[in-house]
């Protein structure tokens, strides 16, 4: 059984671990980097539609990055239709506007004889990138992998995918290159109370910020129809007046 001393110290690490550093600003001057804390939700099938629409706003060339291949619509809806939500884990990041703005698929081996390795990938829309949601994403992923008895992470990415291939070796994974393509993996170290801990801190404050996310966007869609319903009255009355 956990001494409460040892759950309540837990408790508080997991919180502090939340305000990361992602970066600073853009200029060559130097300063401290501002902590962010990153909302980073766990998605369920229900989301697989909402998840096919962030995949199909790729573009091109972010496609082939992400599958390794130039991905049709087809094909990237054949791609969420196979999530298997059960055996795998899909992490995502809302805006305001509850759009999902960046993903990962933690990905577990299906054979038995593998089951201590799992697999990441990741995407970030275009408008969203440079604010480190891949390396958090990556830190997320981890920790669940960590916590669910993995102990190597793997990634599968074109060697030209630099940004990708720049976040592994910077969580100090090993990266091997063979031609047009790369292996990175990452070898992890076995759960602890402070790894429970801080998934299920991360996991609440996520869905406490998107409860938040939705009423504000439901309060905003009802003023905006009332805004709009406004403007029809006004307008029925101007032309009645004339």
């Amino acid at each position: 059984m956990i001494a409460t001393k040892d759950w309540l110290k837990a408790s508080w690490d997991a919180g502090k671990d939340m305000l990361t550093p992602l970066s600073g600003r853009s200029s060559g001057e130097a300063h401290a980097p501002t902590p962010v804390m990153v909302p980073i939700r766990a998605l369920g099938p229900s989301y697989r539609e909402r998840i096919t629409q962030h995949l199909l706003q790729l573009e091109p060339p972010d496609r082939y990055l992400r599958f390794g291949y130039a991905a049709t619509d087809e094909q990237i809806r054949r791609y969420t239709e196979q999530l298997d939500f059960d055996r795998d884990e899909i992490f995502g990041i809302y805006n305001r506007r509850l759009e999902l703005i960046a993903m990962a698929h933690l990905a577990f081996a299906e054979n038995a004889d593998h089951k201590q390795c799992a697999e990441f990938g990741v995407s970030v829309l275009k408008k969203a990138r440079g604010r480190g949601f891949g390396a958090r994403l990556f830190e997320r992923a981890v920790m669940h992998a960590r916590n669910e008895g993995v102990n190597m992470v793997f990634i599968h990415a074109l060697t030209e995918n630099t940004a990708m291939l720049k976040i592994a070796r910077n969580a100090g994974a090993t990266v091997q290159r063979d031609g047009s393509e790369s292996e990175a993996y990452l070898q992890i170290s076995p759960p602890s109370l402070d790894t429970r801990m801080a998934e299920i801190v991360e996991q609440q404050y996520a869905e406490l910020d998107y409860r938040l996310k939705r009423q504000a966007k439901q309060f905003w869609d009802f003023l905006a129809g009332v805004q709009e319903v406004r403007q029809g009255v006004r307008k029925a009355r101007h032309q009645s007046a004339e």
